[in-house]
């Protein structure tokens, strides 16, 4: 994965299912993924970590999220986060420039992401490093 404080970098990759545990399992079998749980107050999601040789190589390259809690209002699939250096600004921009927001800015520790569609129906997040 790219530098994910780098603007306008693909900094994360999130896959939103119904079936978090099936989906995960998947991955696992056919990529080669290992699963690090995270809980999420009843269910676990999860972060997927590559398995280079050697092991000390290993990276997280993505997560697998049940459509639950938080998530409940995402688009199911794949969704990228894309760095940007003022969200609010680039949000404001995704509008007037004919596309959607499908989820609000959203709070992440100290960082923000929102939810948009591009005009061609595309959807990705925008997100915002903490200062």
């Amino acid at each position: 994965m790219s530098n994910p404080k780098q603007i306008g970098a693909i900094g994360w990759i999130d896959l939103t299912v119904d079936d978090a545990e099936q989906i995960r399992e998947f991955y696992e079998q056919v990529v080669g993924w290992k699963s690090d749980p995270v809980e999420m107050g009843g269910y676990n999601d999860y972060c997927m970590i590559s398995d280079p040789s050697p092991p000390s190589n290993t990276t997280t390259v993505s997560g697998i999220c049940h459509r639950l809690g938080t998530n409940a209002s995402f688009p199911g699939g794949w969704l990228i986060y894309i760095t940007v250096a003022d969200l609010q600004a680039s949000r404001i921009r995704c509008l007037e420039l004919g596309g959607k927001v499908i989820v609000e800015v959203r709070n992440m520790g100290m960082d923000q992401f929102c939810v948009i569609q591009d005009p061609s129906g595309a959807i990705a997040a925008l997100y915002q490093h903490g200062q």
